[in-house]
């Protein structure tokens, strides 16, 4: 070998070597960006390790050029100035994005993002898009709430742990390729006619919904927690494919619903409550169902109500309506008197105040006015956890 070859190698290999370290940044501590000068410091590192936090005080839109992958959060909170953050590069975030208080901001582009650990937003009253352009496909949990989106088009996530979105005024759909959901989903107190759909979600722990106008889950197999529906707008609700619920399941104060339809589902681990439904007069839509761990509380404006299969439950049973279930509580009396029905019992129709369990009614004509659970519970909403009831109703 030359001598010329000798030296020069060796040369381009520290030069290589230099190159990469440049490329890889860290901080054993968070970096404060405090204007757009220190977010264009960062533009050669393509790998930053730890967190980036935007100072309060920044009035600059910060662009975090460069960037492709960040093992840390990115965190801008309490800043009433920053109109527009983003990062051209950014693919990966190892960590969360949180932002809260951005009451200026109306962009956030990161058009290449797919993967986060956590999207936490709060408090950004001038976000109307979300400029994932690339679409985030992996996100374990995200968390919006009280923005001005219109829907979260540029987050498509395949899996999660929790999704919580709530008191987004303006969103009017979501729809997403979601399969599982291992801990809890949420929809609360969004556009009363937002349309939510998910068709490929199999299965899921908890989910809740709560004034929606919409709602679809085709291909829903398993729940492993609790189905709560509360003060919906749609007209009817279909879970064609569901055929086990692992605790309660409660569809309350929809007042516009008149259809419900389980037409696989056997099983509900816990409680059965449905309640305040003004439109829902016939109940037919759990031809299977067998067992109620929990209990059977149904109280409305029915005048049919049918469960041909059910032969369990293992908790207190409340029929309560304003129309005639004669019929109904013909068919559920020869339960409890088998003991198929094992705690307290009570099944009266033409009421004047059809209520949930442990109420005590009051009849439009002179019959009885019975009551047959020794507990009560008021009108469920969304703050109660629906596993709760069990416990108040297991007797």
């Amino acid at each position: 070998m030359s001598s010329f070859l000798k030296i020069a190698l060796p040369a381009l290999a520290l030069t290589g070597s230099a190159y990469a370290q440049s490329n890889s940044c860290s901080v054993s501590a968070t970096k404060t960006i405090q204007n757009a000068g220190d977010a264009t410091a960062l533009s050669s590192c393509s790998t930053f390790s730890g967190s980036i936090a935007v100072a309060t005080g920044t009035t600059d839109d910060i662009a975090l050029n460069g960037i492709k992958k960040l093992n840390g959060n990115l965190v801008a909170t309490d800043n009433s100035n920053m109109k527009r953050i983003s990062a051209d590069s950014l693919e990966e975030v190892d960590g969360s994005i949180e932002f809260d208080g951005l009451t200026r901001l109306y962009a956030v582009d990161m058009p290449k993002l797919k993967t986060v650990e956590t999207i936490k937003w709060n408090a950004l009253p001038n976000l109307q898009t979300i400029g994932f352009t690339a679409e985030v496909t992996k996100a374990d949990n995200v968390r919006i709430e009280n923005t001005a989106l219109r829907s979260l088009k540029g987050i498509n996530i395949e899996k999660a742990d929790t999704i919580f979105v709530a008191n987004n005024g303006y969103i009017n759909e979501i729809n997403m390729q979601l399969g599982n959901v291992s801990d809890s989903l949420t929809f609360a107190d969004n556009n009363e006619k937002l349309a939510v759909t998910l068709p490929n979600l199999i299965w899921a722990t908890n989910l809740t919904f709560r004034f929606i106008g919409s709602l679809e889950m085709p291909s829903l197999e398993t729940l492993n927690g609790s189905l709560g529906l509360y003060n919906n707008g749609f007209d009817s609700f279909s879970a064609p494919n569901l055929t086990s619920i692992g605790e309660a399941l409660a569809i309350v104060a929809n007042e516009k619903v008149s259809n419900l339809s389980f037409p696989l589902l056997t099983k509900i681990t816990d409680n059965l409550q449905i309640a305040n439904n003004t439109n829902l007069t016939t109940i037919d839509g759990f031809p299977k169902l067998t067992s109620i761990g929990g209990a059977f509380d149904i109280s409305g404006n029915m005048s049919s109500v049918e469960t041909p299969e059910l032969d369990s439950v293992k908790g207190a049973f409340n029929l309560q309506s304003t129309g005639n279930v004669t019929e109904a509580c013909a068919f559920y009396k020869p339960l409890k008197d088998k003991k198929l029905i094992q705690g307290k019992y009570f099944c009266q129709g033409k009421l004047v105040d059809p209520s949930v369990a442990g109420s005590k009614p009051t009849s439009q004509g002179s019959g009885d006015d019975k009551t047959g659970a020794a507990t009560s519970l008021s009108a469920v909403n969304g703050a109660l956890g629906l596993a709760a009831m069990a416990a108040v109703f297991l007797l």
